[in-house]
């Protein structure tokens, strides 16, 4: 994200929303911000491309943000990439570059089975592609639930779940993946 400065931040904040200038400068660095406002005008991008209305964010109960109108959306950053998704019915989107997972994080965050199977990859770099794979899965459904991550329990049985469809994609040493119904 070479194009991530204070100066290009500027630039962007009066093309957004007042809510979403306001949510933007309550991050306290420049990175913050700068995601904030991008994956706000690429979500409008996608809503114009379609021919939806953009209107203010609304809440859920858990804090999940959704258009007026209804419309569901999802937005995800991470170092260098961001992920926006839209839909008429429940999406949830995430977005990682490919990192490493200690035991101590594969044995929280996965079932057994998953656990055994990111070990059993043996190559260091297939089972952190592995565990990021896995890992944006579940964000993705916990993103589309608008819930949030209530406990690591929680994630151990999240894609046992046979309500949400999955994609996952992989570029650039970034794995997303999405989740809508």
């Amino acid at each position: 994200m070479e194009e991530c400065t204070p100066d290009e931040v500027a630039r962007l904040l009066p093309l957004v929303s007042s809510q979403r200038r306001e949510q933007a400068l309550r991050y306290s660095h420049t990175f913050g911000r700068y995601c904030c406002l991008k994956s706000w005008l690429m979500l409008r991008e996608l809503m114009d491309k379609e021919h939806w209305t953009m209107g203010d964010f609304a809440y859920n109960d858990h804090g999940k943000p959704y258009l007026a109108g209804g419309l569901c959306f999802s937005i995800s950053h991470s170092k260098a990439g961001i992920a926006v998704a839209v839909s008429d019915r429940a999406v949830g989107i995430d977005i990682e570059h490919i990192r490493h997972a200690d035991d101590e994080l594969i044995a929280r965050t996965m079932n057994e089975e998953e656990a055994r199977a990111i070990r059993e990859l043996g190559i260091r770099e297939l089972a952190d592609r592995a565990f990021t794979r896995l890992w944006t899965r579940k964000e993705a459904v916990v993103k589309a639930e608008g819930v949030g991550i209530r406990s690591f329990e929680q994630l151990q049985t999240l894609l046992q779940q046979d309500e949400w469809h999955l994609e996952s994609v992989e570029t650039d040493n970034y794995i997303y993946s999405i989740a809508y119904k």
